[in-house]
């Protein structure tokens, strides 16, 4: 997924950078990724880390880290239901409603043809779980699967906080159901669906690593698509682009951030806390290092980074198409 702030082409500095500060053997370590995502940071650290704890608060995202960092054994039958799930009939459901121009609201997310083939992928999985025809571990992958291959054939510019007028080249493909493949291991992992500042008082372990909310952009707006898929309650789409209630996080408000970092940073009971941020958040670095040089011994390392853009961004100029990418280090006393 093209996903704003992903980590996976940082994923290299990342590890570097925790292997030289506590060294290269994480076998004896709890390592808790507790503003997931996608999951890329946890992901990384899997079979390098005794446990990995992973949280985020928005549900689309939890059904990913469920799936890549919950699941550590094979699927039965995976190739036969992903089979299956492809060749099911189409079906008017949700989706086409609300989110196709098929449904008569003006909304264009998907295609119609693909609308009504993510409600049909989407009732099914839903009927075997109800009928425990598949387990829970089944259930996130099917539904992890779904998520990522119609975030492929969405017809927005990455993100979902608009849709585009016509339907792009990518969103007029067919959509395919293909398997979200997870490494497999024989550690028990955690993961939540909570808020970190509250969490953050229940867990414990040896790396914290951060990955907050750098600006006004919340989350739970930009991707309510795929918080609707995932969910798949009834509800009344909001406005133009029939968005639902979502919570908003104190970490994309300036007037809240410093106050809901340093709590966090008070509460954490790991003894080495990473926390990626770029020079345009929200947060300054000195405001970032005054916070964290009272609880241990600080330090900083940066990179340069290309700067996220969605697919209607690729031909405009940018004031700086690179950005600086901080990894904030501390090791509490």
């Amino acid at each position: 997924m093209n996903y704003i702030g992903s980590k996976n082409k940082l994923s290299t500095f990342i590890k570097d950078t925790v292997y030289s500060v506590v060294g290269a053997d994480l076998s004896d370590m709890v390592f808790c990724d507790i503003f997931a995502g996608t999951g890329i940071v946890g992901r990384v650290f899997k079979l390098e880390a005794k446990q990995i704890i992973s949280n985020d608060f928005e549900y689309y995202s939890y059904v990913l880290i469920r799936n890549y960092i919950g699941n550590h054994n094979p699927i039965p039958d995976k190739d036969l239901l992903i089979k299956k799930l492809n060749n099911l009939k189409p079906v008017e459901g949700f989706i086409y409603k609300n989110y196709c121009l098929g449904g008569g609201t003006g909304r264009q997310y998907f295609s119609d043809k693909n609308g009504k083939k993510i409600d049909a992928i989407r009732q099914q999985i839903e009927k075997w779980k109800i009928n425990n025809a598949i387990d829970e571990n089944t259930f996130y992958f099917l539904l992890a699967s779904l998520l990522e291959s119609s975030d492929k054939i969405a017809n927005t510019a990455s993100v979902y906080g608009a849709y585009l007028k016509h339907l792009k080249k990518t969103a007029q493909k067919s959509l395919i159901l293909e398997p979200a493949d997870f490494e497999t291991n024989g550690n028990e992992n955690i993961v939540y669906q909570e808020d970190s500042n509250e969490l953050i008082k229940n867990i414990k372990g040896d790396i914290l690593y951060l990955d907050p909310p750098y600006n006004s952009r919340q989350y739970g707006a930009n991707y309510h698509m795929l918080n609707t898929i995932a969910k798949y309650d009834t509800f009344i789409p909001r406005g133009k682009t029939g968005l639902r209630n979502y919570k908003r996080s104190a970490y994309c408000s300036k007037s809240s951030v410093r106050e809901s970092f340093e709590e966090l940073i008070k509460n954490a009971r790991f003894r080495y806390i990473f926390l990626s941020y770029n020079n345009e958040g929200l947060m300054s670095d000195d405001i970032v290092k005054s916070v964290m040089e009272k609880y241990g011994k600080y330090d900083l390392r940066t990179t340069g980074y290309q700067r996220f853009k969605a697919d209607t961004d690729k031909n405009r100029n940018h004031k700086a198409d690179k950005t600086e990418e901080y990894l904030h280090i501390l090791e509490k006393g």
